[in-house]
């Protein structure tokens, strides 16, 4: 027994029971209407997954019966039965949103074959509307995990650039997750139904590379057996991501000037100009600025590229985040993987959070991930932990790795009691985000008493007067 049901609806009893027994047949549940007002009281009670319904009837017509269906049940197939004499009015029913339509007299095998290729194009748009909000789901903006006043910051710029149309330039060291901020401003945009397609200019050889943009026509160099199409092409109506745009090649970095300018081009070997609709973003881990002063990158390209720049920072200059994202990677792998991992110890936390992560918020994942899978216990504790990280960790102790970036002494001089008090609000809050603002913990992380942590959160202005101490 199929889970579809159908409802025909025709004035003629003979063809209700008719179809009825066809569709029955082939495993269908099936109901009927004798007019359109019959049909329309039915399907404001349930759903039904198809409609076929007559043009012509009394009281309520197959067309009232649509236009119900359209406004209340999008979901709904509704396929039109109609007359040779009644052609104009089916054409009509196509244009205001019905599947197709059959003509009198009909044949089983007609409907049958009718209903199984609607109900497959049905399928092939719910895969499709599932795997985008996946899709969205994976790489929406809200999913992006930092709370650090410079995350903030990147997912303020995301937010404000994400409607326009405008160029976009990330710029970060490998592994800080610069795609995903594409993905997000393509997600959080007017084009996230559109395509989001990626090239990696680092990855593809010089010679590909400008087919792989542009697209190539048959016999347009050896091996060229058909034409290609190119990924500006297929990003047309959505965003192509640039990654590593520092590596492409000078010869290309004309062409691309052009397509940023004009957004048009012509397949390698080909003639017709190609127009197309697309949201250029771009990615790199180098310095453009310094490579065009070398000479290896074009000046005009760049400030091209670099209309909205988002710089992504390392992981080392938001320390705060890297306990939030450990937690975040724990809870993912742990599902992924299927192990009963509950937590990360505090101890092992802190280490972790002084490790200067060379490689970023990928290196994190990894190490996550592996200490998922190699874990002896329900909880990850400092045993768990690479050996060399646990080593740079203790090394990197003190302010310096607190800070996250080299201090900076300002021309015009400063307070020093005013910076001082600063730094102490700063390690203050960052010890209670550890500690999930339990007093007593974060005490304990800055070694002093619980009594003085709270004095000087209310010297710092940190403690609300009204409430009593926790």
């Amino acid at each position: 027994m199929r889970n579809e049901c159908i409802l025909v609806v025709d004035d003629s009893p003979d063809i209700r029971f008719t179809m009825s027994e066809v569709l029955k047949t082939k495993g269908f549940s099936v109901e009927s209407a004798s007019d359109g007002q019959e049909a329309i009281e039915v399907l404001d009670k349930r759903f039904f997954d198809i409609v076929l319904t007559d043009l012509s009837m009394p009281r309520k017509s197959g067309m009232d019966v649509l236009r119900f269906v359209t406004q209340n049940s999008p979901e709904t197939i509704c396929i039109i039965i109609t007359g040779y004499g009644s052609i104009q009015g089916a054409v009509e029913a196509l244009k205001m949103g019905a599947y197709d339509y059959l003509c009198k007299p009909i044949k089983p095998d007609e409907v049958t074959i009718l209903i199984d290729k609607a109900l497959e194009l049905r399928d092939l748009r719910r895969e499709n509307r599932n795997l985008k909000k996946e899709l969205k789901d994976k790489y929406g903006f809200e999913n992006i995990v930092g709370t650090s006043k410079a995350m903030q910051n990147v997912f303020s710029l995301v937010e404000k650039v994400a409607d326009s149309d405008s160029t976009v330039l990330i710029t970060g060291e490998s592994g800080t997750g610069k795609e995903l901020i594409a993905h997000a401003i393509h997600y959080a945009s007017d084009r996230k139904d559109g395509p989001f397609i990626p090239v990696n200019c680092a990855a593809i050889p010089e010679e590909l590379l400008e087919s792989e943009l542009f697209g190539h026509e048959k016999g347009a160099f050896t091996h060229a057996i058909k034409t290609r199409i190119g990924r500006f092409e297929l990003a047309n109506k959505g965003t192509i991501f640039l990654d590593e745009i520092g590596e492409m090649p000078p010869s290309l970095q004309v062409k691309l000037l052009r397509v940023l300018q004009e957004r048009k081009f012509e397949r390698v070997g080909g003639v017709k100009t190609i127009s197309v609709d697309i949201r250029v973003v771009a990615a790199t881990n180098q310095d453009l600025e310094e490579a065009v002063k070398k000479g290896r990158f074009r000046e005009d390209l760049f400030y091209r590229l670099n209309v909205i720049p988002i710089h992504v920072p390392p992981l080392r200059e938001r320390r705060s985040d890297i306990a939030l994202l450990a937690k975040h990677f724990l809870k993912r792998y742990c599902q992924g993987k299927r192990k009963c991992v509950k937590g990360i110890t505090d101890e092992a936390l802190d280490i972790l959070s002084r490790y200067d992560w060379p490689g970023n918020v990928r290196e994190l994942e990894n190490i996550i991930e592996r200490m998922v899978i190699l874990a002896n216990g329900d909880t990850i504790t400092k045993d768990d932990l690479p050996a060399q990280i646990v080593e740079k960790a203790a090394g990197a102790g003190g302010l310096a790795s607190l800070s996250g970036s080299a201090m900076e002494f300002p021309e015009e001089g400063l307070s020093l009691s005013q910076a001082v008090s600063e730094l102490e609000k700063r390690l203050i809050l960052m010890a209670l985000e550890r500690t999930g603002g339990v007093k007593n913990r974060a005490a304990k992380l800055l070694k002093m008493n619980r009594t003085t942590l709270i004095e000087k959160m209310k010297k710092l202005g940190l403690m609300p007067k009204s409430k009593k101490a926790a």
